[in-house]
């Protein structure tokens, strides 16, 4: 039998499958955890053993968005095929966090990352790949999922300036934790694995070549994830994870780890903007006016800060890029979903213009 606390689960997804198990008795259910998705195929463990599963073809019918499918990390309600390791996904449990971006290109459309995490470890290098633009983008959606974001420093071994690269992380990520490690030596691996006690669930977000992989095998006290050398002319990495994946740590608690991604485009996260900009919202409520644009009103605190060095003024320019951006994707969307709603009752209506009922 597979101990499922080990793999995250706890008295919240205990009761949350206490409310949905009763309408699932007739397929005879069991709880899982998504540890690994590839073309709408999912790996889940359960207490019985692990399963290649689907989603039920009634599932399947009801889905609207990407939301409506499992992702990894996700508590599922699945049952086994008879004579068969292999199961059929019914339902999935409520879940207590969400981390997802824009998919790439110019479709409108959401990606999921990872489910059900507690803490989003946000991975950068401490080399030329360090980028306080993108950490800010990462930072804004971690605060959206409802998981901690913890900044994650890595390549402290090869570091000649550790202290450049920790100053500027926690100028960016204001509240959050900032920690410098070593995937070779081990420094500051024993601190984030103890972030996984009682259970928890962490994410690894970062662009390739930043250590994610290896930090993953550290934690994990061996070979677990396959691993490349970074480029030589950039500091830039090549592709090492090429799906997500969930990792139980033999120690407690469990990692998710996903594929680099050097675009980062958020995905509906304006609430959670004045979280990852904590420092410019305090001045935009400083100013003389509620209504204040931040041009060239009087009283205006977000002009003095400039003025003064307070705020920075690349800190700012991101502030307001993610800002557009954002108001950008709210107007496409909302217009996506205007257009499939009129899409919608036209066929509605050419299906009632061609009901039998209708003709003559």
């Amino acid at each position: 039998m597979i101990n499922l606390n080990e793999y995250g689960w706890n008295l919240s997804h205990e009761t949350n499958w206490d409310d949905i198990k009763d309408g699932l008795k007739m397929k005879k259910c069991t709880p899982g955890r998504v540890t690994l998705e590839h073309k709408r195929m999912y790996r889940v463990v359960t207490a019985e053993g692990e399963w290649l599963s689907v989603c039920s073809g009634a599932m399947q019918y009801e889905a609207d968005e990407r939301r409506d499918f499992p992702a990894v990390g996700d508590w599922v309600a699945v049952e086994k095929m008879p004579g068969e390791e292999r199961g059929i996904i019914h339902d999935i449990l409520p879940r207590t966090s969400l981390f997802s971006r824009k998919s790439a290109g110019t479709m409108i459309s959401e990606q999921i990352i990872a489910v059900n995490i507690d803490i989003v470890f946000l991975v950068m290098s401490m080399n030329k790949d360090f980028n306080a633009r993108r950490l800010e983008r990462y930072l804004v959606a971690a605060y959206d999922s409802g998981a901690s974001p913890v900044v994650v420093l890595t390549k402290k071994d090869v570091c000649d300036d550790p202290s450049y690269y920790i100053e500027e992380a926690r100028n960016i990520a204001m509240g959050a934790d900032v920690f410098a490690v070593s995937n070779v030596t081990g420094e500051g691996i024993d601190e984030l694995t103890a972030l996984l006690d009682g259970g928890k669930t962490a994410a690894l977000l970062g662009s390739s070549g930043v250590g994610k992989s290896s930090l993953t095998n550290a934690i994990y006290g061996g070979e677990t994830m396959f691993v490349q050398d970074i480029r030589d002319d950039d500091d830039k990495g090549r592709h090492t994870t090429t799906h997500r994946e969930l990792v139980k740590i033999p120690g407690g608690g469990v990692l998710i780890d996903t594929p680099g991604m050097r675009e980062f485009q958020l995905w509906d996260n304006s609430e959670s903007l004045d979280s990852g900009f904590k420092d410019v919202e305090a001045f935009t409520n400083s100013c003389k006016f509620n209504d204040c644009q931040h041009n060239n009103e009087p009283g205006c605190a977000v002009q003095e800060a400039l003025a003064t060095g307070a705020l920075p003024e690349d800190r700012y320019a991101s502030y307001l890029k993610l800002q557009k951006e954002l108001a950008f994707l709210e107007r496409k969307m909302d217009a996506a979903a205007r257009s499939e709603e009129r899409n919608k009752w036209k066929k509605i209506t050419k299906s009632m213009r061609n009901h039998p009922s209708k003709k003559k």
